[in-house]
């Protein structure tokens, strides 16, 4: 399997599938996965000729779990150090959730050299938290709750979640799958407590304003509008209002998870975008 061997010496792993001359397409996964909850998008695309590259953030799934650096400047910074190694150009990132906060912050801060387009599904931008200036936001006190259940019982939590708001199994008539509450468990319980933990402020407080404005490629936002772990309203409606060159698309009814659930659509439109 690859590693990377970053400049503090921690290993990024990383996936690097398809074509190795075809068109790059890059996935970010979101808390507290890994790049396994891409794998349907990967290979979708992998099938039609791109070369698609995944990594397991710091502290998550197969890479090193350090105790420092769980923050989105050190995720990002990792994130260009892996581009470099493999050449990485004219390519199209694409980030859900947290992920979706890596993607914003990578091309707010290291900017756009590398890509020519960008995709956030169900991503935090541009900030979670409720304060004054941004109201619609969700109360702090839900994220301490977060923090208070991984330290009373982080795999019962990690149960919890998944059977519940993250894919929308909650709803009345959802089609509840065990595999997919099993495989974001195991994930889960695979990313180290410390980065899990830390984690939860870095996508909860970080605000991504700033970088949205400054992506100058264009944009697709995917959201669900019944997302309940990162509501619309407050995150996929602003943020496409304050890319430059935002286009967005609401999936009726969809959870947090569309990617997972919502498949076959979200890989008919992250293609149709990436051809345009």
């Amino acid at each position: 399997m690859p590693y990377l061997k970053l400049r503090d010496g921690a290993e990024l792993f990383y996936k690097d599938w398809g074509n190795p001359n075809g068109a790059i397409v890059t996935f970010s996964h979101g808390w507290p996965l890994s790049s396994d909850n891409w794998e349907n998008q990967m290979v979708y695309l992998a099938d039609r000729g791109y070369r698609v590259i995944a990594h397991d953030r710091r502290g998550h799934g197969r890479s090193t779990q350090t105790w420092d650096g769980n923050n989105m400047d050190t995720f990002v910074d990792d994130l260009e150090e892996l581009f470099a190694h493999l050449k990485v150009k004219d390519a199209v990132m694409v980030g859900h959730s947290h992920g979706g906060g890596e993607v914003t912050h990578y091309l707010g801060k290291h900017g756009t050299k590398r890509f020519k387009k960008a995709v956030l599904v169900g991503a935090v931008p541009p900030l979670m938290v409720k304060t004054s200036a941004n109201p619609e936001g969700t109360d702090k006190s839900v994220f301490d709750s977060f923090r208070q259940a991984m330290h009373h019982d982080r795999a019962q939590f990690f149960l919890d979640v998944p059977s519940g708001p993250f894919f929308g199994f909650n709803r009345p008539g959802a089609k509840k799958s065990e595999g997919q509450i099993q495989s974001w468990w195991r994930q889960g319980m695979n990313t180290s407590f410390k980065s899990a933990y830390d984690s939860i402020r870095d996508f909860s407080e970080t605000d991504f304003t700033e970088d949205l404005k400054k992506i100058n490629i264009p944009v697709l936002v995917l959201h669900g509008d019944d997302d309940q772990v990162v509501p619309f309203e407050a995150s996929g409606h602003k943020s496409s209002k304050l890319l430059p060159q935002g286009k967005l698309k609401v999936y009726k009814g969809g959870s947090h998870a569309i990617h997972n659930i919502n498949t076959d659509e979200v890989n008919k439109d992250l293609l149709e975008f990436i051809k345009l």
